[in-house]
């Protein structure tokens, strides 16, 4: 064989060997979800949300800047040693980002992504997780739960007609990180962030009770024949899916008191599980449901109709949905390699970035890894979520 015919073989042994692998490159994303565990009927929309805008991105904008997202994602069960278990996996198959979930995996993980430099967004919107100092690498979209639980009670004095006394309020929670988040000061390495009971007291409203309900809790009449001895005007629940029960035990006690929940607390499915039950309860929304009318909102209908036709859709997908929005809007804006520190850089360069109304207007600094400074205030009317109140706060 001539030199031409040698050189001929290797260009195309090069060719074939290497062109499989420039095919194969993506970027790889770790999913960290709850499918089966205490907070699976919520956490599975969120899954399907982002496995939602993976597959559209993918199929309909051929990925990132031209490469495929591989998404690995883990039902971790909400069991803290299995979000350690999936977090090895992830680092094995040097994931550059991951979506997360609960407050206590999250807390748990929050050493090893500072170490690793692996962006985290995480379904927690504890305020420990905002601040770059404690948690450099962890970044939230939705509105903490403190300033949801400070929205609330703010809301509450600022409607409150009865001069003759302060609104009396509870707290319902859950008696973990994620439950006792909004309400409690918290210490977490060596930092301390104030929750919403203090805040209560500075504008001038009573805290008469603090009701602890397990997630997975199947009767709460005996908490709630408790709390009602104290006689609150309104109570603010820290829960996910058992809301349903807490409310119709509520109307079989014939309560007078009037509901406000956070964001986990409230969905389509659970105000339908709720029936009846849950007329007049009030929400603190940092997303948009299924009947709002955004442009963003409507792209995100659209999707879902092409992948699963007929579904509608809860707020929880819409806030899985965003979050890998937001994710690969940061990625889209890397310049060169995309890894942890690059796409933690162009995340926290992003200002004001429209979502199309899923959310408002997302930005991070250097300074604050808070996303979103505002919300929605939704009340059940006549099976509906009617926005009563629109929200915005100064960073």
């Amino acid at each position: 064989m001539n030199r031409f015919g040698i050189w001929l073989v290797t260009v195309f042994l090069v060719l074939f060997c290497v062109a499989p692998i420039v095919a194969a490159k993506t970027i790889k994303i770790g999913g960290l979800f709850d499918i089966t565990g205490d907070t699976g009927l919520v956490g599975s929309s969120y899954a399907e949300g982002v496995r939602d805008y993976v597959r559209y991105l993918n199929e309909e904008q051929g990925g990132i800047n031209g490469t495929k997202i591989e998404l690995l994602d883990v039902d971790y069960v909400y069991k803290i040693s299995q979000a350690m278990a999936a977090y090895k996996k992830f680092k094995h198959e040097k994931v550059v980002a991951i979506l997360g979930w609960g407050t206590g995996d999250t807390e748990a993980l929050s050493p090893l992504i500072t170490k690793d430099k692996i962006p985290y967004f995480s379904g927690s919107y504890s305020e420990q997780l905002t601040d770059p100092k404690v948690t450099p690498y962890n970044f939230m979209v939705g509105t903490t739960y403190v300033d949801q639980a400070r929205i609330a009670l703010k809301f509450i004095k600022d409607t409150w007609t009865d001069k003759s006394r302060k609104p009396r309020v509870a707290f319902i929670y859950n008696d973990t990180g994620f439950g006792r988040s909004p309400f409690f000061t918290v210490k977490f390495q060596g930092y301390v962030f104030p929750g919403a009971k203090d805040y209560a007291k500075e504008i001038g409203v009573d805290v008469v009770a603090k009701t602890i309900i397990s997630l997975s809790a199947r009767d709460t009449t005996p908490q709630l024949r408790k709390m009602k001895k104290a006689d609150p005007d309104f109570v603010i629940c820290q829960e996910t899916s058992v809301m349903a029960t807490i409310l119709k035990d509520a109307q079989k006690l014939n309560l007078r008191t009037k509901f406000f929940v956070l964001n986990w607390a409230m969905s389509g499915e659970i105000a339908a599980l709720a029936g009846e039950a849950a007329e007049g309860c009030y929400w603190t929304n940092p997303f948009c449901t299924w009947e709002d009318n955004d442009s963003g909102v409507e792209q995100a209908k659209m999707i879902s109709q092409k992948y699963h036709p007929r579904k509608v859709q809860s707020v929880n997908y819409f806030q899985g949905f965003t979050t890998m929005k937001v994710l690969a809007e940061a990625i889209s804006r890397v310049k060169g390699e995309i890894n942890g520190p690059a796409i933690k850089a162009a995340l926290e360069e992003m200002t004001e970035f429209d979502t199309g109304g899923l959310t408002v207007p997302i930005s991070f600094s250097a300074k604050s890894h808070k996303g979103s400074m505002g919300l929605r205030i939704y009340q059940i009317q006549k099976g509906h979520f009617v926005p009563v109140k629109r929200v915005l706060l100064s960073r």
